[in-house]
This record gives C-alpha cells, structure tokens and sequence, in this order.
C-alpha cells in the first residue's frame, strides 16, 4: 500500500478498449493512485491526446503511456492485454506487482485439453489464477492471481445460475448471445459498414465462452447443462444482449423460478433481477445498462418453458466495472465505489 493509504495501480494495455474504460472508471476512484500505464504504441504520449473520453479529467494532462518493460513496484497490475499476450510477461509481472488482475482470457480455463485449444499460449504460465466472478465467488483473500470471466460468458452465468443451482432446469440449454462493435477491441478490421444496419451470425459453434460457461456452472452452480451456444453481432457501440432457452423439471412452478432469481441476487447491488414483466419493455434491455455497471436479468415462464435474458454493458460490467468491482471487494473497499449504477439514454 502506498504511504498517502492509496493503492498503487498499473493497467497494462490503457489505451485499448477495456483498458481506456478501467482508466476512466479509476480516475474517479478515491483510494487508488494510477502509478503506470501501458501502451507500446502510444508509448510516450499523453492520455489525454489518445483517450478522448477522459481528456477533460483534471488528471489526464499529468499521465502519460509507458512501454511494458518500464512498470515500477505496484500494488495492483490490471492485465487488458490482447488475449495470450500477458503469459509471457507473467515473470517479470509477478515481481512488481503484489496482485495481478487479469481481464483477457489467458487463464479462465481449468481444464488443459481446453485451455490449449482456446489459449495455447497460457500454458507459457504455470502458476494458477483464480476465476473470480464478484457475485458468486468467496472472498478473494491473499490470491495473488485473479482472472476474470469473459463478458459473454458471465452474462450467460447470470441468467442460468439460479435456475440451474436451484435443480429448476430440464435438459439442454440453446443460449444466444448478441455483443456490440466494441467487443472485438479497437483492432478490428471489420469495416463500419459492414456493421451498421446490420444483424449477423458471429459464431454459430465454437465459440471459447462456451467451456467457460459450462465451467463456470459446475464451480458455481455444482452442475451444468448441454449448452448450444452461438454468438451474434448487433450494430451498437457496447452492449450484450444474452437468451437462453430452454425447460423445467417436472413440478417447477413460475413461483419457484421467481423465488430462485431473488435469492440468487437479493445481496447482489449489481445483479438486478426483474421480476415485474408486464411489457416489452420491463425485460432487460441494452437502454438500461450501457454507461453502467449494472447486470439486468429476468425470465419469463410459461409452461414447462422458460426464456432467461440478461442484459450488460461488455465494457463496464463485462469487464472494466467487474474489475473495479473486484479491486473493491480485494482491499475491502464498499463494493461500489467509482462504479456507476445508471445508464446513459438516450
């Protein structure tokens, strides 16, 4: 910890997508002390000259990008690094930072048949991470090592860990899940308008969240079901939309669904389930969650039938907000400090 009690922060890979979201998001934080940022592109140059969204912080015109090599001592190294680049920097990582919060995919995957078909190169890192999800994992405590989930991939969590933690759910499970243009990172070579007015397949089969989600339902909810898993993109700047379909038991009446969803998220201050779905519009919806770090999630019965939806912003709650929310919940810190709970709408 630093002397003035702030914690000292790097967040390598500032400049991209999730990291220009965290260094937003920190800059607000009162108990954090941004010590380093990295962006080798960029390297030498002013936040607030690459960032546009934080270039009128009062602080931005004192920061500057460095290269990786050059991280000094901190409490905390927050990894937004393209997937599979943080593994080889993990040794000299592992020197200057007391806790490393990983936001890529490197090190999600426990089983090692699937890690090297989906991040061949984590296994350049042996020691392991910790998969830590804020709502359903026990306290953090001296790990020094947290990954944390992929965006779509918790956002299917949230709509079927109570139905599936509460024996509720009956046989497979067909989850769509629809992302915006910024999930793909500031790399992307898809052409905007490939993109706008438009609505398409992004991977019908496939897709590396999907052994996440199973592995995920099994730590959380102590089983999983068969999942089909396709993924969609949405001509939007940021946001996901998750369905997941699929049956009940037999006896499982709308009130013990209901019952299941509030007691999975009455302590949750960032999981809103709702329950009141009288209209179209009282689902989840990207309207009510982008520009926070807020998690939407409702389900609908009728019949041996249900229909689950979340709702989240995948550059806040999908990543940099469940970052800081766990930063939070490390130092033990209110949870929801620099964390924004509504949206911006229009």
């Amino acid at each position: 910890m630093a002397d003035n009690d702030r914690v000292r922060v790097a967040v390598l890979g500032a400049s991209g997508y999730t990291g220009g979201e965290l260094v937003r998001l920190l800059l607000g934080h009162p108990r954090v002390e941004l010590a380093y940022l990295s962006s080798e592109r960029n390297s030498g140059h002013l936040i607030s000259s690459v960032l546009p969204g934080i270039r009128n912080h009062p602080d931005a015109a004192r920061l500057r990008f460095g290269p990786l090599e050059a991280c000094d001592e901190v409490d905390v190294a927050f990894a937004c690094l393209p997937t599979g680049s943080l593994p080889p920097l993990m040794p000299k990582l592992s020197e200057r930072a007391a806790r490393v919060i990983n936001l890529a995919g490197d090190f999600r995957l426990t089983d090692p048949d699937q890690a090297a078909l989906h991040y061949p190169q984590s296994a350049e890192w042996t020691e392991a991470f910790e998969y830590f999800v804020p709502e359903f994992s026990p306290p953090p405590g001296e790990a020094r090592f947290l990954n944390l989930p992929g965006c779509m991939a918790v956002s299917t969590l949230y709509a079927l860990q109570p139905l599936v933690a509460a024996g509720l759910a009956a046989g497979d499970v067909v989850v769509e899940a629809k992302t915006g243009a910024s999930g793909s990172g500031n790399k992307s070579t898809e052409h905007p308008a490939e993109r706008i007015g438009n609505f398409r397949v992004h991977k019908p089969y496939g897709h590396r969240h999907a052994p996440e989600i199973s592995q995920a339902l099994h730590t959380f909810a102590g089983r999983a079901p068969q999942l089909r898993f396709s993924t969609f993109s949405l001509d939007v700047s940021r946001g996901i939309l998750v369905s997941a379909y699929g049956l009940l038991g037999p006896d499982v009446s709308r009130l013990d669904v209901k019952r299941a969803y509030g007691t999975a998220y009455a302590r949750s201050p960032f999981v809103k389930a709702r329950s009141q779905l009288k209209t179209p519009a009282d689902f989840p919806m990207l309207k009510s969650v982008v520009g926070s770090n807020m998690a939407e999630v409702a389900v609908a019965v009728r019949g041996d039938q249900y229909v689950a939806v979340t709702a989240i912003d995948n550059l806040i709650k999908g990543a940099a907000g469940q970052a800081v929310q766990t930063f939070n919940l490390v130092h033990g810190f209110d949870e929801s400090t620099a964390l924004p709970f509504t949206a911006v709408t229009p």
